[in-house]
């Protein structure tokens, strides 16, 4: 493992709930999560506790109060929690991956398109990217007769597949997983596992949730707990 790829420091996020009279539920409150390249760090803490807003604050899905997210980005440090819309696309493309617990279906666009589409974002000649996605597809155990059909009527489990094989095709240096393999039978988890070493093989920093502790002992070097927040509190408005 090299120098660290993402970092957080004194990562503050706080809901504000409208319709409770303002109440005020801090989630996290001075993260410092340090994941160096070639490193699996899994997030640990109970239900509830704020692993998967960490998550989205990672991949500015959710704004943060305070604090900065760090990333190593074409050889530059980009600060997310400050970064425009524009810089926020492009290290989501070339730098930031992320695989959810569930695959935002596309209408209409088939399985072999929607992995393919982050490849041909970042170059690749179409061509060569739906060869990419159909290897990796088929070693996700997808039947070639689904490659071109769209994923909305799939299964759970193979539209995980297809979330996984997007995810992966890119080699994003930087990976955030949200229960990759929660919707896999034993043959895909092991599949999937394997692609989580490849990656960090190949210098991935990775940080994932994973509440198969099989697959988390599989993958992860070291575990980051998220502690618990105080009871929501009244704004002082």
């Amino acid at each position: 493992m090299s120098g660290w790829a993402l970092r957080t420091e004194g990562l503050v996020k706080t809901f504000t709930l409208h319709l409770q009279g303002g109440a005020r539920l801090p989630v996290l409150y001075g993260v410092d999560l340090s994941v160096a390249s070639g490193e699996c760090v899994a997030l640990a803490g109970p239900s509830g506790a704020g692993k998967s807003t960490l998550m989205r604050c990672l991949y500015g899905n959710y704004g943060a109060e305070g604090g900065r997210i760090l990333i190593r980005h074409r050889g530059e440090t980009v600060d997310l929690t400050a970064a425009d819309a524009r810089l926020v696309r492009e290290v989501r493309r070339e730098t930031l991956g992320h695989v959810s617990q569930f695959l935002r279906v596309i209408p209409r666009v088939p399985s072999l398109d929607i992995v393919a589409e982050p490849l041909v974002a970042r170059g690749m000649a179409p061509d060569a990217a739906r060869a990419e996605a159909r290897a990796l597809l088929s070693r996700l155990n997808m039947p070639p007769a689904l490659h071109a059909l769209p994923p909305a009527t799939f299964s759970g489990g193979e539209q995980q597949r297809v979330n996984l094989a997007r995810g992966f095709a890119p080699g994003y240096p930087v990976l955030l997983l949200d229960e990759p393999t929660a919707s896999l039978d034993a043959a895909n988890r092991d599949v999937a596992v394997a692609l989580i070493r490849e990656a960090k093989a190949a210098g991935a920093a990775v940080v994932g949730i994973f509440h198969d502790t099989d697959v988390r002992d599989r993958v992860a070097d070291r575990l980051f707990t998220v502690e618990p927040r105080p009871e929501a509190s009244r704004s002082a408005a």
